[in-house]
């Protein structure tokens, strides 16, 4: 069952994350061809930057972000500070890995929650961005997608680290799996 789990929130994170390089890849391709477009503006044939390249931007690579951090979150590679780490011993550190799985998982679930409140409202009130006029709820709806992905990729964390608290040795890190 833990093996499948595992899978499960792999495939995810994995998947996640390639949408979210996609995502970095179009804005950046988008962004060439604005500066390109901006350049030949001079030379009159009808060339020009993108219109509204800002607004594209600011979506893509806040969904983008989004994307990451289940992988982030999988891999354990958010930043922390391991000063004591050598110090502790190994049952005092898999209790602390259980504790920062259970305090990103909270933060995970508030972070899905408020995102979704925020694309609600943007959504009920029409908002748009100022040069495209795209609905806003969108940038807020991308997000969502990652953001709600996080929280099912650190519940399996909290799963995991509770498993190496109890003794379990991961079946995951073995050859093979």
């Amino acid at each position: 069952m833990y093996v499948t789990l595992y899978r499960s929130a792999e495939t995810l994170a994995r998947w996640m994350a390639l949408l979210g390089g996609l995502a970095l890849l179009v804005v950046v391709v988008l962004t060439c061809v604005s500066i390109a477009g901006r350049v030949l503006l001079p030379l009159d044939i009808g060339v020009g930057p993108i219109k509204g390249i800002y607004d594209m931007t600011e979506i893509g690579v806040g969904a983008a972000i989004f994307a990451f951090l289940p992988w982030c979150q999988l891999k354990r590679s958010h930043a922390a500070v391991d000063l004591f780490k050598p110090v502790f011993g190994a049952a005092l550190n898999r209790l602390l890995d259980v504790v920062v799985d259970l305090g990103m998982f909270v933060a995970a679930m508030l972070i899905a929650w408020r995102l979704y409140l925020g694309m609600l409202d943007k959504l009920r009130y029409g908002e748009t961005t100022f040069i495209m006029q795209l609905p806003v709820w969108w940038g807020y709806a991308a997000s969502l997608v990652g953001a709600v992905a996080f929280a099912l990729v650190a519940i399996f964390c909290v799963i995991r680290s509770l498993r190496g608290l109890s003794g379990h040795s991961d079946p995951t890190e073995e050859p093979g799996i």
